[in-house]
């Protein structure tokens, strides 16, 4: 995708678009909009000012054009809505305020095309950039075709993309330019966009083969690391708060993209700061504030934390220097592919240097030729750390393209071995060999196995045009859900609301009993987590809500009460917490406060088979499963001090 890009969209406002046809619910002009707001939207959340935008309306009900301005005719009704420039949310809001039909029929769909032209010749001048302009109409008002002649040739000269989206057009049949109808283009809007990254050169300097400086008979030539593959990362988001005029409220939205272009004092981004404690009986509230300077590194060491200071990081940083040096070489059947590690890159002479070319096509023809991989140590630049890269050659065979391509390998630290029994075969204790046991899968189980992963292969699922077998989910057609699809809905959900899947299916209906919500569930201790969720997720009124807690609270008490030692107090403070977590989704804090109120008095005390003093301090208090707060759920009284308060022994 080009550096610098300049679209104008030019849209029809007339009359006919406020029509509904073929069925539809909604207007043409409000069908056609689907696929031009998507595509204003995603300049909009790439945020980036080279991506200019402009908006032409033709068959409106006023005239606003350079062109009629000057006298000359055939430009009237036809109105500039924005200029070509960078768009942001409050000129995509001002637009919207904009596109709406009008009472004419008389704008000309050419001219409104030389009219977007002009714009686009004088904004990008004789500068890089990518010209584009849409045309977007149902086609029911006259046009003059008397100067398309001329209009195609002045858009061939300035390199300008016309792209034409029609609503409700038939497909032609034309070998010239872009044409589509608006349902391709709608339909077209679920297909997720592939953000397409250049590569970048990672290194350049010289490979070498032993030590040049120490060794005459050391290889050294000039090479390029490029990009191959990169890591797709998720877009990251800016908070920022909506204010509503001086002195009103604020409503705080996430908004994507890197930086956020602010309108006025619209919007206003949150500044965050981060402060440390320490917990101090003699300080208010316990807790004592520490500098940021006086703070230093820990590290956890099983259940200790470590403290590291910077000086101790400056004596044991490695002192790494840019280099790309071979280590060794294997040859290709002593290397797993399950080795690789990271993003791949590509290893190419230096541009422009014929010896470096005949050097490392040398290099590359000889691996090949040996059935052998290299094994080098590459560091990017100085102080970067050290990477083990696997070097395979790729002579050119195919596509007539030399170069090495390299993966990181893992260090000896990084590999884990795992011991698995066999699969197919039972050694007893005594070192007896049993190939037929209760736990062996019988030749009729390896069979169904055998033909179940068949059954799974989609390379010929799928059929072609010509009625063939072929590949079904191509790796040009998957995308990375975290990225492209929808982000699952996050926020609080009332009382017997479930959070919907993307498939529209009710899968905990489909899954469980369609009698069970008619009758109080039972809750087992064996399994209480699971059942417990069940139950609130199928809870048809407030009496199932509080008979599910009640019978997970005694389980709580119970396994605290039996517990041997604090045995089984992690697993109480799990259900305890799980307990929490759900009611505060449902609304329903009052039910776990009443309870765990109970539960303190009752763990103080020594109700519970003895001093259980340790539940509550290391489970409950330090674990910040106390009280609800009004912070955590609007519906409790309970405010943040009480609740700090309450989860000292103490305090009642």
């Amino acid at each position: 995708m080009a550096d610098k890009e300049a679209t104008v969209y030019v849209i029809d406002l007339g009359e006919s678009m406020s029509d509904c046809h073929n069925g539809r619910e909604e207007s043409d002009l409000d069908f056609a909009m689907r696929y031009v707001w998507d595509k204003i939207s995603t300049t909009v959340s790439a945020n980036r000012k080279t991506w200019t935008v402009g908006v032409v309306g033709f068959n409106t009900d006023d005239t606003d054009n350079p062109q009629d301005r000057e006298g000359l005719e055939g430009y009237e009704n036809i109105s500039v809505l924005q200029e070509i420039g960078s768009m942001t949310m409050s000129s995509l809001r001002r637009l919207r305020s904009l596109i709406k039909p009008s009472h004419s029929s008389s704008g000309d769909a050419i001219s409104a095309v030389v009219v977007a032209l002009d714009m686009i010749e004088k904004f990008t001048k004789k500068l890089k950039y990518k010209r584009k302009i849409i045309l977007v109409t149902n086609g029911h008002t006259p046009i003059d075709d008397d100067s398309t002649e001329d209009v195609a040739l002045r858009l061939n000269q300035s390199s300008i993309e016309l792209v034409v989206v029609g609503v409700d057009f038939d497909d032609p049949e034309c070998t010239e330019g872009v044409f589509g109808t608006m349902a391709e283009a709608v339909e077209e809007l679920a297909i997720p966009r592939i953000k397409p990254i250049r590569p970048y050169r990672s290194y350049e300097g010289l490979l070498t083969l032993g030590d040049p400086d120490q060794y005459e008979s050391a290889i050294s030539f000039h090479v390029e690391r490029w990009t191959k593959t990169k890591v797709a990362i998720v877009p990251s988001a800016s908070t920022v708060t909506v204010t509503h005029g001086p002195g009103g409220s604020s409503q705080t939205q996430t908004l994507d993209g890197e930086d956020v272009e602010m309108a006025g004092t619209e919007l206003s981004n949150i500044k965050n700061t981060r402060t440390y404690f320490v917990k101090d009986p003699n300080a208010p509230g316990g807790k004592r504030d520490v500098p940021a300077d006086e703070v230093e590194r820990g590290y956890l060491y099983g259940e200790t934390a470590v403290p590291f200071s910077e000086s101790d990081y400056t004596v044991i940083k490695f002192d790494a220097k840019k280099s790309f040096t071979i280590l060794g070489f294997i040859p290709f059947s002593s290397y797993q592919p399950f080795l690789s590690m990271g993003e791949a890159g590509c290893v190419v002479a230096q541009r422009n240097n014929p010896e470096a070319e005949i050097a490392l096509s040398s290099f590359i023809h000889t691996l090949y030729e040996l059935e052998s991989y290299a094994v080098a140590r590459f560091v990017q630049k100085d102080g970067a750390q050290p990477q083990i890269l696997l070097l395979k050659p790729n002579p050119g065979i195919e596509d007539e393209f030399e170069c090495l391509y390299d993966v990181p390998l893992p260090f000896a630290e990084d590999v884990r071995n795992f011991p698995f029994p066999p699969l197919d075969k039972v050694l007893t204790v005594t070192g007896n060999v049993l190939n037929e046991h209760r736990l062996l899968p019988s030749n009729d189980l390896r069979k169904a196995m055998s033909d179940f992963v068949d059954a799974m292969d989609l390379s010929k699922f799928d059929v072609d045009e010509e009625g063939n077998p072929a590949e079904y989910a191509t790796l040009d057609d998957m995308y990375n859900p975290t990225i492209h699809l929808p982000p699952k809905a996050q926020g609080r959900r009332g009382k017997k609301e479930t959070v919907k899947p993307l498939s529209g299916l009710d899968v905990d209906a489909l899954l469980s009993d369609t009698g069970r919500s008619k009758r109080v569930p039972t809750i087992s201790a064996e399994n209480a987590i699971p059942e417990f969720k069940q139950a609130l997720a199928t809870a048809a009124d407030d009496a199932t809500i509080q008979s599910a807690a009640h019978q997970m609270g005694e389980i709580i008490r119970k396994l605290i009460a039996d517990s041997f030692a604090n045995l089984t107090y992690a697993r109480a403070a799990e259900c305890l917490r799980v307990m929490r977590e759900e009611l505060v989704a449902l609304e329903e804090p009052r039910l776990y406060n009443k309870f765990i109120r109970g539960l303190k008095k009752s763990i103080l005390s020594g109700e519970l088979n003895g001093d259980r003093r340790e539940m509550w301090a290391e489970h409950i208090a330090q674990a910040g499963l106390g009280l609800i707060t009004n912070d955590e759920s609007e519906v409790s009284d309970v405010t943040l001090q009480q609740a700090s308060e309450f989860l000292r022994p103490s305090n009642k």
